[in-house]
């Protein structure tokens, strides 16, 4: 098990969701994916995402502006 940290702090809709996913795709199962994102529409896109992808979203949390998610990465 990996764990990869994605920096889209600045970055504005719809970057955030389109970088995740290809980070995502990129992951072996059972692979963490650690997300920060400043862009407010990220709190609704990203659980998206990981919904229509079938990965697990594992924490989500906000602190300061930045917007932080934990993705575990499911079967491939």
């Amino acid at each position: 098990m990996t764990e990869t940290r994605l920096d889209l702090r600045g970055l504005v809709c719809p970057l955030p969701a389109l970088k995740t996913r290809k980070a995502l795709q990129r992951l072996a199962p059972g692979d963490l994916l650690l997300v920060q994102c400043t862009d407010p529409k990220a709190a609704v896109d990203i659980p998206h995402l990981v919904e229509e992808t079938g990965d697990q979203l594992q924490e989500q949390s906000s602190d300061g502006g930045t917007i932080s998610f934990v993705i575990r990465r499911q079967g491939g």
